[in-house]
């Protein structure tokens, strides 16, 4: 039986402290490397990520890097897919490493479901060692965060989903819905899955394909991405009639349910009490999901800083979703 070609995509910009463990797990693959290819399109770093790329590059010449000028993530996929020979086309995360089997396993299930993309398991994982970095970890793998996105939280069974972390799709995919929109600083990966889904495309989550993604390590790094995160969540409606799915929209209703309770209690001294009653019981639920994970990791510090990780996860990408409302408005 004719083995696929597979063209790996890899969009990349100032990933030094990342780039080398992606590397070696692509390296340590067990697809045969005559059948692969992997292009980078870097967004122009400076910070020593191309160096050591290219370093790769001698050892390894199925490893290609590429020229991102524009330096947004859209474009460097958009670069990489016409560059890419491959019948099968892999989209990959610098900011992430693969199990050895990942390739193969993509495209075993690609073909045994008939699907037009399929992806795995992201397990979340301390970017270090730090009490900071292991809560954000635990928050973004957690349904009270991340809602019912599989990919992120896990599923006990293979099944039809909306996106996919590390997606594998057929060449004719792109030939039949196009590009990534260069529009979309962020969120192109959903605007492309949900075209795929409109045109018909099967998406396909697999838990047994694993990857592991590193989170930021900080709490204000973590503030600013789930800040810019909610405002991606609203600003492709610019550039699209595309909505993305109810889960990226919840954290905007509860902020603005919040805000509107506060003001209006300035009136009404019933919407006070709604105000408290709403949030208190938010509390609650935090409270109540930080102590079982607390009684999970055996550490009591978690008790102090999951409130931490889950309230900024929520309220800043509720506040991020308002502030992009506005942008499309205004």
């Amino acid at each position: 039986m004719k083995r696929h070609f597979v063209s790996i995509i890899v969009p990349c910009r100032n990933e030094k402290g990342y780039i080398k463990n992606f590397l070696e797990s692509i390296v340590s693959q067990n697809y045969p490397k005559e059948n692969l290819e992997v292009l980078i399109s870097d967004g122009m770093s400076d910070d020593g990520t191309r160096e050591i790329i290219k370093k790769y590059q001698k050892k390894y010449p199925f490893i290609k890097l590429l020229d991102n000028p524009k330096k947004y993530t859209p474009s460097a996929l958009n670069i990489a897919v016409k560059e890419s020979k491959g019948d099968i086309i892999i989209r990959l995360d610098s900011h992430a490493r693969y199990e050895k089997d990942y390739i193969s396993k993509c495209v075993y299930y690609l073909n045994k479901y008939h699907a037009d993309n399929v992806g795995g398991t992201m397990k979340t994982t301390p970017a270090n060692n730090t009490l900071t970095a292991k809560s954000i970890a635990l928050c973004m793998s957690h349904g009270f965060s991340v809602g019912n996105s599989y990919f992120r939280k896990g599923s006990a069974k293979p099944r039809s989903v909306d996106t996919v972390f590390g997606g594998c799709y057929r060449r004719e995919v792109f030939n039949k819905i196009g590009f990534f929109n260069e529009n979309l600083k962020r969120s192109q990966d959903l605007d492309f899955n949900i075209r795929l889904k409109k045109a018909g495309g099967k998406i396909i989550l697999v838990p047994d394909m694993v990857s592991y993604y590193y989170p930021k390590a900080t709490f204000k790094d973590f503030l600013k991405h789930n800040f810019e995160d909610g405002q991606w969540a609203i600003l492709p409606l610019r550039f699209t009639k595309n909505l993305f799915s109810a889960r990226h929209y919840v954290p905007l209703f509860f902020v603005s349910l919040i805000i509107f309770l506060f003001v209006a209690s300035f009136f009404w001294y019933t919407m006070f009490f709604y105000f408290s009653l709403i949030l208190g019981f938010y509390f609650l639920i935090i409270l109540l999901n930080s102590f079982i994970i607390t009684f999970k990791e055996r550490d009591i510090r978690y008790l102090f800083s999951m409130p931490i990780a889950f309230i900024i996860r929520h309220f800043c990408y509720g506040f991020g979703s308002l502030v992009g409302i506005i942008k499309l408005l205004f």
